[in-house]
């Protein structure tokens, strides 16, 4: 049951890191270390702070 869990929470961060990258256009790397410092629940705190790096 915590392999199907950790699968379940691996998969949902990797659709959230794929869609990062697309709509923000920054990288992999960086979208991953922002749901990593951000999590995974706050979708516009995310898409903001990635729109942010972008602009850098």
């Amino acid at each position: 049951m915590a392999d199907e869990q950790d699968e379940a929470r691996t998969k949902q961060i990797d659709f959230i890191v794929r869609r990062l990258v697309a709509e923000a256009g920054i990288t992999e790397a960086q979208a991953r270390d922002l749901v990593a410092i951000l999590g995974a629940y706050s979708w516009s705190s995310l898409l903001r702070e990635a729109r942010m790096i972008k602009g850098r």
